[in-house]
C-alpha cells in the first residue's frame, strides 16, 4: 500500500493567463483581471491518473480546496489530516499541511503548484528533518525546479510506480524582477524526488547567440501578412529587437503590419488582436524543452487553436534538450501537437524534433 500525501495550492497559476507572470502577492489583481483557479483542474487530472494505476493507494490530504475536494471528485476516500485557517489559503497553510502529512507517515508528498509551493514543501521537510520524497504537479506559472513531472498525467503515473529517488534542485524566481524582464533564479533547497523519465529538468538560463536566427525570422515577419504572437524568452526577444521595438522579455507581445498591437498581453488581449492569419512564435525552454505551458500561459489553447505555431531555437539548445514538450492544460490539444515539429535554427536551416 502506497501512502500518498496530497497538498494543493489553489491559487497557484492564476496570474499566468492574465499576464501577471506569477501569483505571489498578486492574487487580488489576478482576480480583478478575471483569472480562474488553475491548480484544482491540474490536481484532478493528476489524481484521475493516479486512481487508474494498478497500485493500492491510501491518500492523505488537507481539507477543502487544498486537496480534499479534488481527491473526492477523483474517486478517493481520503484521510483529511487538517484544514486551512481561513477562506484564502496561504503559504503557512501549505507548510502546516506538509507537517501533518509527515506525521501521518506518508511515502510521498504529492503537491500541486509552482516553484513557490515547491519551496514551501521542501523547506518544511528540511525543518522537520523528514526524509520524505516530493513530486510536483505543474500548476504554477513559473516551474523552474526539477521536482515536477512534465504533465499532471505523468505525475499520477510516477506517484504510483516509482521505486527509487534522487536528489534534485528546488529553484525560485524573484517575481517582481521577473515581471520587469529580469530572470533571477536562486537555489532554495534540495529534495528527494522519484526517478523517472517524465520528471523535468531544471531550466537553464542562457543559450548562446541567436542574432542571425532572429534577423532571419524578423525579416520573414516583415515580408508576410498576418498577426504574430511573440512569446517570452531571450530567443524571441531577439526577434522583437530586430523588428525594432523593446519587447517584453518574459511576456507576450503581438505584432501586425509593422507595429505592436498588444504589449505584455494577457490571453484576452491576444484573442482580441488575432486576425485571419495568426502565427505563434515560441522557443523551447533550455534544459526542459517546453514550447507551451511553462511561463507562457497567455498562449492558451484558445489562442493556439486559432493559430499556427512556429518554433525557433539555437542548434545548441536543441542538442541539449533532445525533444520538445507541451503542457497546455488541454489534453486533446496536447495530443494534436505531439509528433514531429520543424524547428528553425538559422536563416534557411530547419531541424525536425519530436514533440512528446
Amino acid at each position: 500500500m502506497r501512502r500518498v500525501g496530497l497538498v494543493v495550492n489553489p491559487i497557484a497559476g492564476m496570474g499566468g493567463r492574465v499576464g501577471l507572470k506569477g501569483t505571489d502577492n498578486k492574487v487580488e489583481e489576478a482576480r480583478r483581471r478575471g483569472a480562474d483557479p488553475r491548480s484544482p483542474a491540474r490536481a484532478r487530472e493528476a489524481l484521475d491518473h493516479l486512481h487508474e494505476q494498478p497500485v493500492d493507494v491510501s491518500l492523505y490530504t488537507y481539507g477543502g480546496e487544498m486537496g480534499e475536494a479534488e481527491a473526492v471528485a477523483a474517486g478517493f476516500d481520503p484521510d483529511v489530516v487538517g484544514h486551512p485557517d481561513g477562506e484564502d489559503t496561504t503559504a503557512s497553510d501549505t507548510r502546516e499541511a506538509v507537517r501533518l502529512l509527515v506525521e501521518a507517515e506518508v511515502d510521498l508528498v504529492f503537491f500541486v503548484g509552482g516553484d513557490g509551493t515547491a519551496v514551501d514543501v521542501a523547506e518544511t521537510l528540511d525543518a522537520l528533518d523528514a526524509e520524505v520524497p516530493i513530486l510536483g504537479v505543474p500548476g504554477g506559472v513559473k516551474v523552474y525546479s526539477s521536482v515536477f513531472a512534465v504533465t499532471p498525467r505523468a505525475a499520477g503515473r510516477i506517484a504510483a510506480a516509482f521505486d527509487r529517488t534522487e536528489t534534485r534542485e528546488v529553484n525560485d524566481v524573484d517575481e517582481e524582477a521577473y515581471r520587469g524582464g529580469d530572470v533571477r533564479t536562486e537555489l532554495q533547497a534540495l529534495a528527494e524526488v522519484p526517478v523517472g523519465e517524465e520528471v523535468q529538468s531544471s531550466k537553464q538560463i542562457g543559450g548562446g547567440t541567436v542574432e542571425a536566427l532572429a534577423a532571419a525570422v524578423a525579416g520573414d515577419i516583415r515580408g508576410e501578412d498576418g498577426t504574430y504572437v511573440l512569446g517570452p524568452g531571450s530567443t524571441v526577444d531577439a526577434v522583437k529587437a530586430e523588428l525594432g521595438f523593446d519587447g517584453t522579455p518574459l511576456g507576450v507581445d503581438v505584432w501586425r503590419d509593422g507595429a505592436v498591437v498588444a504589449a505584455d498581453a494577457a490571453e484576452s488581449d491576444i484573442l482580441d488582436a488575432l486576425g485571419d492569419r495568426n502565427v505563434v512564435v515560441v522557443s523551447p525552454i533550455g534544459g526542459q524543452g517546453f514550447v507551451v505551458g511553462r511561463g507562457n500561459d497567455q498562449v492558451s489553447p484558445a489562442v493556439l487553436r486559432r493559430s499556427t505555431m512556429a518554433v525557433i531555437a539555437s542548434r545548441q539548445k536543441l542538442d541539449d534538450i533532445g525533444v520538445l514538450r507541451v503542457d497546455t492544460g488541454d489534453p486533446g490539444l496536447d495530443e494534436e501537437l505531439r509528433g514531429w515539429q520543424r524547428v528553425r535554427v538559422g536563416k534557411f536551416e530547419r531541424r525536425l524534433l519530436k514533440v512528446v
